[in-house]
């Protein structure tokens, strides 16, 4: 059976998709991250814990987006463009290892009174966070600016 080629118009587009739902679902969870990283010393349990629980789903619907957008499509081989693939393959074990270390924040401060009993671990936990999510943030730069990059090389 014969593989059905797309035309670049329409891979242009799903690339372009895919980075504009990465993009718009990193920068809501970057806002909650700003948000309750300024609430430090959390000395409001109730206001710091809503808060927690907001950014945590926000970051669950981060890493979900960008491995059901972006991520999976290059897991299952689909991307034909070779410097985009060098760039995602070199990429993603460091993406692997993230986002577990992202999934194990959110497992921790999963439900209300983990959140509540663990809040003098918060400040901490959070700076650990940070600094994977600037290097997950800086590594899906470099796939973007592959995507983008190839996209205006074949137009």
């Amino acid at each position: 059976m014969q593989e059905i080629q797309r035309p670049v118009p329409e891979r242009r587009t799903r690339s372009v998709g895919m980075i504009r739902k990465l993009v718009n679902s990193r920068t809501q969870m970057l806002s909650l991250y700003n948000d309750l990283a300024n609430k430090k010393p959390f000395n409001d349990p109730d206001e710091s814990t809503e808060l927690l629980g907001e950014f945590c789903s926000a970051l669950v619907d981060y890493t979900a987006n960008a491995h059901f957008q972006l991520y999976r499509y290059f897991a299952e081989n689909r991307e034909r463009r070779s410097t985009v693939f060098n760039v995602a393959d070199r990429i993603y074990p460091r993406i692997v290892d993230i986002t577990q270390e992202i999934l194990d924040f959110n497992d921790k401060y999963d439900s209300e009174a983990q959140r509540r009993a663990q809040l003098d671990q918060l400040a901490r936990d959070l700076s650990k966070l940070g600094e994977n999510l600037a290097e997950r943030i800086e590594l899906e730069d470099q796939l973007v600016n592959s995507l983008s990059a190839n996209s205006r090389h074949s137009a």
